[in-house]
């Protein structure tokens, strides 16, 4: 028999499993995270989709190539004077368009290369997500790195306040070096806070990108620490002509190109073949049935029609307005791809001095402390030591963190996947 005791206890159970569920910590790397937000981000699946559509109308143009097939039926009712009577007609007729002036042509032309235009905006959406995730990815170590910072930081001032407590317990320190000590030791819990606080909105961030709860905590992989070699600037350069936005670009100047042929097209005549079969049926017909099969050629041509004057002009200066963006778009790409080059070029020299600068506020820490615990120096330079100490760490951190999002953006400017496909400086 199963006690009050042991009934509250199974009751458990279920909520016991439930919590353990959904507080469970996602273990990602850099490539599980890349691929998470391509499976789960929306704006992807969409251009999947827009994909599939612009491969049914590209597949739709091929019609005007095959004979066309149409069969009909009418029955209808006929009242006259004399008598009243039914009739039904059936036919069939088989068409085939054999020379429209090159319409047909570019207009398959034209969903090709929308279709290539699809594909391409699809490579521009997984480089968009690719530096987004990326982003994200590097801010969540960054944050997680200065929340483990913040505690060595905490830890150090609670040394201090030790020290100062210490010696002003013995009466060879004032009281003013245990508040100056205890207002530092508060600042560093104030600060733990605020990094422990900017740790969980970037990954909230990265838990959206990659469909997953906002409140979910990931053991996030990874570190800031890289080797990177600078590319040839004239290497990036090269890159950015196959872009997504200007290989669209490209695409739609011949799509341009195309519609001065459509415009063309309506100078020339159009000529299809058909054949056809009917059958009538009718009371007051003698035979009750009467067929008819027929084969001809039709050419249709238009002689004037003053639209299409006036469409042509339009499509030649078309073409022209196409040309003149794509030389702007690759300007303004080039521009962007150099001043992220220039970019990431400063972020590593600015890396190099701030591990320096972390070397001499080590040190010069270590000297403070040192001389303050022996009575050689004041709680206002131990404490200003510290507080050094504190902003060349972190100072270390962001230019990790700058390093690498300067080297995602070039990336991201250059429509590269990743930047070691591109030849070192040698």
């Amino acid at each position: 028999m199963i006690t009050g005791y042991k009934k509250r206890f199974l009751f458990f159970i279920p909520l016991i499993f439930f919590g353990v569920f959904y507080t469970q910590a996602y273990s990602l790397t850099i490539d599980e995270a890349m691929q998470l937000a391509i499976d789960k981000l929306p704006s992807y699946k969409a251009a999947e989709l827009k994909v599939k559509s612009s491969e049914a109308l590209y597949d739709a143009t091929l019609s005007p190539y095959l004979p066309s097939i149409d069969a009909s039926f009418a029955k209808s009712r006929h009242y006259t004077q004399s008598l009243d009577y039914d009739s039904k007609s059936y036919g069939a007729t088989l068409s085939y368009l054999l020379f429209d002036g090159g319409r047909r042509y570019a207009s398959r032309d034209i969903a090709r290369l929308n279709l290539w235009n699809q594909k391409e905006e699809l490579r521009k959406i997984l480089l968009d997500i690719r530096f987004h995730v990326k982003n994200a990815f590097y801010r969540a170590i960054a944050t997680r790195d200065t929340v483990e910072q913040r505690k060595v930081q905490l830890e150090d001032a609670r040394k201090d306040l030790e020290v100062a407590e210490g010696r002003h317990k013995f009466g060879v320190a004032r009281l003013f070096d245990v508040l100056q000590a205890s207002v530092r030791h508060e600042q560093a819990k104030f600060n733990l806070i605020q990094a422990e606080g900017d740790h969980r909105k970037a990954l909230s961030e990265l838990n959206s990108l990659i469909g997953l709860p906002y409140e979910a905590r990931n053991e996030i992989k990874g570190s800031l620490e890289s080797e990177m070699q600078m590319p040839q600037r004239e290497s990036v350069m090269e890159a950015v002509l196959q872009m997504p936005e200007l290989i669209q670009l490209q695409n739609l100047k011949k799509i341009s190109q195309n519609n001065k042929s459509l415009a063309l097209s309506e100078f020339f005549p159009s000529l299809s073949a058909s054949a056809s079969y009917t059958r009538t049926e009718g009371r007051l017909q003698g035979n009750s049935s009467l067929e008819d099969k027929a084969i001809g050629i039709v050419a249709v041509w238009n002689i004037f029609e003053l639209g299409k004057f006036f469409k042509k002009k339009s499509a030649d200066l078309e073409e022209g307005v196409s040309e003149e963006r794509y030389n702007e778009l690759k300007r303004t790409l080039q521009l962007e791809a150099f001043k992220a080059y220039e970019d990431l070029s400063t972020a590593a020299g600015k890396l190099q001095v701030a591990q320096k600068q972390l070397e001499l506020a080590e040190h010069n820490y270590k000297q403070a402390f040192g001389e303050y615990k022996v009575g050689k120096a004041d709680i206002l330079s131990l404490v200003q030591a510290e507080s050094t100490l504190s902003n060349a760490r972190e100072q270390l951190i962001g230019s990790k963190l700058a390093l690498i999002l300067a080297k995602t953006a070039l990336e991201r400017a250059a429509g590269l996947e990743k930047l070691e496909l591109l030849g070192a400086v040698k």
